[in-house]
């Protein structure tokens, strides 16, 4: 039996068809004498069990029967090809042993069939065997990551009173933040590499976690947006190793895009979208005050999330002085500015207060727009190259740095559609918009295209004509399109590594398709190459959107040079299939993903197993990085569910 202070009582009910040696009890408590060398405060602690069973040290465990672990010793001899099944059953308020072996096993089917019919509403039916398998790994991935997390900063600052002291400089660590109260089951990217919450993976994680787990997925976007988690300057924080650390601001996509997604039956939770609207006011306007150094609607924001994608690092001043102007940083916050317009629109059908806020944000988007494109006749976009490039600036002196990275595409992500009839339906709003339509007629060259025909408004970055200069590199396999993806750095430096020079100073970058060969941000990340599932993700997600607008009359060559040109929503299904084709078998068996490990294409009872990386290797397909990050790789899971909907 077990108590607890809130879960209540809970009963452990051991089937007696196989013999237990024992009940082993313990405490959950380090063993200071084992790692420290120093006295501990309790006689049993957590690896009495192991100390008992291989040791033989009987007097590890607790002989009164009791402690916060327990365990149930079998001895089994299992011959090679034989199993043994243990029936252990953990119950809530009181016993509820099996009477019989058949209840037990009936509970257990009944259970397989619930989880059954549970996946068949969530999965598109109309993929196939292999496709199904891999969406309800990717979402019951998701529902394992979920974990109790449990950090109080002012607590953790001063260390715990009752063992050794902590290392020098632990004092110094996110000091600003004893704010901080977390208590949470969250879900994590990875419960066994990365136990705790990383602010722009949780967006990613609860877009898809809402399919299978709506209320989690909700109540973590809220949280972090509440008090005891964003600091009081509306910064949310990034993650324990580096609250301070500025990641993308796609909270606000992600808010958007569950509030849009209901599941059937259920109708639009507007106290969800005002929540969290509500915040995340707070929080764009930390990006304005702190990252717009210059007040010219060009941002900054460190590496954001994309580690060593950069010339030099990105998070740290720069090494030849003056500030850099980031395509990121800046697309982000017309992208923060998208969502928020169009959860304002919606909020203001049933409260016009938010007319005036939604005007607020087309204006702020068609700014940033303005200043990305050509603000005092060049802004980040490079006209001879097609490209959207970071610029360093120091006083009157501006230099672009004409590395081609997937930070170039983040431009794409910023675009939306509004249909006409939410638009005109709000005088205030539409008046607004002509009155910026007519005085600032160049900062409006991007805010509400109407297309020829069409009911709908597309906000856009990019205009048609650099979208398409854009998509000729995208789709080009000699610079990004990889079979498995988008890589995160363009191929062409393979051959002739990227150099910047200023100053008398040189740096260079060239295509690293797998793990880093650097150090920057500790060398087990890499963005100079490899396939990253989120990114890849919102490019196909504004495909879809440039598609619904332009229909055919917008055609690429997929892939660029090959002579079949295609609709963008075309070109969107078709890259999704790379990205699946990661985890699919070939006709031996082998998913890219898992590499030469030979177990899971030859062992039958690996084959059917799946692991989710933190990203992939953007040649072979093979899996780098944490390998249960199953976080913001289970969108395959959504793209496979898209499948009938990218035309």
């Amino acid at each position: 039996m077990a108590q607890h202070e809130t879960l209540g009582r809970y009963d452990l009910s051991i089937d007696p068809a196989i013999a237990a040696t024992a009940l082993l009890f313990t405490n959950n408590e380090t063993n200071a004498q084992r790692l420290f060398g120093s006295a501990n405060r309790d006689p049993y602690v957590k690896d009495a069990f192991h100390d008992a069973i291989i040791a033989g040290n009987t007097h590890a465990v607790n002989p009164a029967g009791e402690g916060t672990k327990a365990a149930v010793h079998y001895p089994l001899s299992i011959a090679a090809g034989q199993s043994a099944t243990l029936r252990l059953r953990l119950t809530a308020n009181g016993p509820a042993a099996p009477t019989s072996l058949e209840q037990f096993d009936a509970i257990f089917a009944l259970r397989v069939a619930q989880a059954d019919a549970f996946y068949a509403q969530r999965i598109d039916s109309s993929g196939d065997a292999a496709r199904q398998h891999l969406a309800r790994s990717a979402y019951s991935g998701l529902i394992w990551s979920k974990q109790f997390y449990n950090l109080v900063q002012s607590r953790w600052l001063s260390g715990d009173p009752a063992q050794i002291a902590p290392p020098p400089g632990h004092e110094l660590l996110n000091t600003n933040w004893t704010h901080l109260y977390a208590r949470d089951v969250l879900s994590m990217p990875d419960k066994w590499e990365f136990p705790y919450f990383c602010s722009w993976d949780s967006a990613f994680q609860c877009v898809s976690l809402s399919q299978v787990d709506q209320a989690l997925a909700k109540r973590q976007l809220q949280v972090l947006l509440r008090e005891w988690y964003m600091h009081r300057n509306g910064q949310l924080p990034a993650y324990e190793f580096g609250f301070s650390d500025v990641n993308p601001p796609v909270h606000p996509w992600a808010v958007w895009r569950i509030y849009r997604l209901p599941h059937a039956g259920q109708a639009a939770d507007r106290d969800f979208l005002e929540r969290c609207f509500q915040k995340l006011l707070l929080n764009f306007t930390w990006w304005v005050n702190r990252e717009d150094h210059n007040g010219n609607n060009l941002f900054a924001g460190g590496f954001l999330g994309l580690d060593n994608i950069g010339v030099f690092d990105r998070s740290r001043p720069m090494p030849m002085g003056g500030e850099l102007e980031q395509v990121d940083g800046t697309a982000w916050m017309a992208f923060y500015c998208i969502h928020m317009l169009s959860m304002s629109l919606e909020l203001s059908s049933t409260d016009r207060v938010y007319e005036d806020i939604a005007s607020k944000f087309l204006e702020h988007f068609g700014a940033i727009t303005h200043a990305i494109n050509q603000a005092g006749g060049h802004g980040l976009w490079d006209e001879q190259d097609g490209f959207y490039y970071d610029t360093w600036r120091r006083a009157e002196l501006r230099e672009p740095v004409r590395l081609r990275s997937i930070e170039g595409f983040v431009p794409m992500f910023a675009t939306t559609l509004i249909a006409r009839e939410s638009v005109e339906q709000f005088k205030g709003f539409v008046h607004r918009a002509d009155w910026e339509a007519k005085y600032r007629a160049a900062m409006s060259e991007h805010v509400l295209n109407l297309g020829d025909g069409s009911s709908q408004y597309l906000l856009s970055i990019p205009t048609r004509a650099q979208l398409e200069r854009m998509l000729t590199r995208l789709f080009d396999e000699n610079e990004f399109l990889s079979p498995f993806g988008i890589r995160s750095l363009s191929r062409a430096y393979q051959a002739v590594p990227f150099v910047f020079e200023s100053n008398g100073q040189s740096f260079s970058v060239d295509y690293e398709p797998g793990e880093s060969t650097s150090n920057m941000f500790g060398g087990n990340s890499n963005w100079r190459g490899p396939i990253w599932f989120p990114v890849n993700y919102l490019i196909l997600e504004s495909l879809r959107v440039y598609h619904r607008f332009y229909g055919e009359s917008f055609m690429v060559e997929f892939p660029t040079g090959s002579g079949t040109r295609v609709t963008l929503g075309e070109a969107a299904r078709r890259l999704s299939h790379r990205l699946q084709n990661l985890f699919l078998a070939d006709a031996a068996g082998r998913r890219p993903c898992n590499g030469d490990y030979a177990c899971y294409r030859d062992q039958p009872d690996f084959r059917d197993l799946l692991q989710f990386y933190e990203y992939y290797q953007a040649e072979t397909g093979r899996g780098c990085g944490a390998s249960h990050q199953t976080g913001w790789t289970a969108l395959i899971a959504d793209l496979l569910n898209l499948e009938s909907r990218w035309t």
